[in-house]
């Protein structure tokens, strides 16, 4: 069985039009890089916890911060690599200033026999839907598409 992501992608209108709230994939693996490095905050989830309820406890443990109030509204789900990926729009704001990102352990470097703590997101921002196509993963670009259809 595929394993199950869940996730929130916040949205807002900016000044030249529909804008999303992206977080940069902390850790070595992403360090240097921006395009396809980005992600809507979002994690996985067990079969038997609810997808909305996981978007908003993923959100909090990425961001540090429960996601804006409001109404969730579903964006599908799509495959990315080994995953389902489930997202649902929200429009709202996030204080990017407030952002604690909360963090994993992960054996660096390889096979070293030494763990180091990095965070879950390096960074947060907001991108109009043009620049966060390139911003985002591969695998998530399906949830912009979506989202814009809906807001149109």
């Amino acid at each position: 069985m595929a394993r199950r992501s869940a996730g929130i992608l916040v949205h807002r209108n900016g000044d030249n039009g529909p804008e999303v709230l992206l977080g940069h994939m902390g850790g070595p693996f992403w360090a240097n890089k921006d395009e396809a490095a980005w992600s809507i905050p979002k994690g996985e989830h067990t079969e038997d916890e609810p997808p909305e309820a996981a978007a908003r406890r993923e959100f909090l443990e990425e961001l540090g911060l429960p996601a804006p109030e409001g109404e969730l509204v579903s964006l599908g789900e799509a495959r990315q690599s080994a995953k389902v990926v489930a997202v649902w729009a929200l429009s709202g704001s996030v204080d990017l200033e407030r952002v604690v990102p909360g963090t994993f352990q992960l054996e660096w470097p390889p096979r070293s026999g030494k763990f180091a703590e990095f965070p879950e997101l390096d960074r947060v921002a907001w991108f109009d839907l043009e620049t966060a196509a390139v911003k985002l993963v591969k695998g998530q670009r399906v949830f912009l598409e979506r989202l814009a259809a809906h807001l149109s």
